[in-house]
């Protein structure tokens, strides 16, 4: 009988052929011990995004029991929420977090990344997470926000902290509530000091967004600079190292790329159906349900995996083919409906701009494959750790 544990498979290689036989063999799987449902075919994933009435996200997006409580939205905002809270809240957030916003920062994005690979481009080798992948994010996401550059590093350690998870560990770590919470108290000093002190960021924005006179509340601002630091930073710095594992584990693919560069955004799109940095997200049932023979509960937790539905060959055609010409429309990796991941023009505009520059500075880069070292987490799959070596 199949088996699937989330707390497991962001450390393999592969964890797509487990997806593979839940698709085939358990499309309503249970986990009795740890006390979930998981859902792994693609229409019955989208379907449970798509229902935020019968699919509720109240209890946050995690298994680990200490981030399932009434005060999820604290450290998860709108990813906690339901309509019309969720659609309220959004709605403010997007007053500041414009689109406009985001494409304006590509000059400054394409400046911090050739910032970063100036540092180390002259050895002809890197720990492309740790001076790139890692940093480029934490620097985008932090100007935006108004962090100051001395605070980033402590930030992202903090983040790294709050992800990880050691074999075994069900839970989140003393170590990672630890970090959670020198998150909120250095962003609540933030908070207080845009309060009294406005600035022209998008933490200020936030604090100013208004809709018939309705504002977004200190706390509100503060659980979206948390979600923003985590899920923001952490996403689109796997997104970055899986992208040059699998371009890599490829030589076809990276050869059209090598080519034509102007593949670097199918590149991108491969790669968030193929492998992308969100595994799974879990919601609470509302009422009972009774789905491919299995009576579901209200109440019971439940896990949509978007690994296994990006790779549903219901949808696509030989899915655990890395194919750079197919057409991704039909993924999930940002989610989809009301969720819709809201930083994912946000997460395509660095990757594009960090690839952009990889394959203009150092195209002929190698991993070290014997040096990799995976994330420990349940819901996120990337790299902590990826030596390259290139010739400048």
């Amino acid at each position: 009988m199949v088996e699937y544990n989330p707390y497991a498979y962001a450390t393999q290689e592969d964890p797509y052929p487990i997806y593979k036989r839940l698709r085939d063999e358990a499309p309503a799987y249970r986990n009795r011990e740890l006390g979930f449902w998981a859902l792994s075919r693609h229409a019955d994933v989208q379907a449970a995004l798509r229902d935020t009435e019968l699919y509720s996200s109240r209890d946050g997006v995690s298994l680990d029991p200490s981030a399932t409580h009434p005060d999820a939205d604290a450290t998860m905002s709108f990813l906690a929420m339901d309509p019309p809270r969720h659609t309220r809240m959004r709605a403010l957030v997007y007053r500041a977090f414009t689109p406009r916003r985001v494409a304006n920062l590509e000059p400054r994005i394409r400046e911090i990344a050739t910032g970063h690979i100036d540092g180390f481009i002259g050895r002809g080798e890197c720990d492309f997470i740790q001076e790139f992948a890692g940093k480029l994010p934490m620097d985008v996401i932090s100007e935006m926000l108004g962090v100051p550059e001395a605070d980033r590093d402590p930030l992202r350690s903090w983040a790294d902290t709050v992800l990880h998870r050691e074999d075994g560990m069900l839970d989140v770590p003393p170590a990672g509530m630890e970090a959670a919470a020198k998150i909120l108290n250095y962003f609540q000093e933030l908070v207080a000091d845009r309060e009294k002190h406005p600035h022209d960021d998008l933490t200020g924005a936030l604090l100013a967004a208004e809709i018939e006179g309705d504002r977004l509340t200190p706390r509100e601002v503060l659980g979206f600079l948390f979600l923003m630091i985590i899920a923001g930073n952490e996403t689109t710095t796997k997104l970055l190292g899986n992208a040059l594992y699998w371009i890599s584990k490829n030589p076809q693919e990276r050869e059209k790329v090598r080519s034509d560069p102007s593949l670097i955004p199918r590149w991108i799109e491969e790669t968030l159906r193929y492998d992308g940095s969100t595994q799974a997200l879990a919601r609470t049932l509302t009422q009972d349900l009774e789905l491919h023979g299995e009576k579901l509960q209200e109440g019971d937790r439940l896990v949509v995996i978007l690994g296994a539905a990006s790779r549903d060959e219901r949808v696509w055609e030989h899915p655990d083919r890395f194919d750079l010409m197919r057409n991704t429309n039909a993924m999930l990796s940002f989610g989809y409906g009301t969720h819709f991941c809201m930083g994912a023009a946000l997460a395509r505009l660095e990757g594009r701009v960090a690839l952009e520059e990889v394959q203009r500075r150092f195209p002929n880069f190698e991993i070290a494959w014997e040096k990799l070292v995976r994330v420990h987490s349940i819901n996120v799959r990337g790299f902590a750790s990826m030596p390259i070596e290139f010739s400048p």
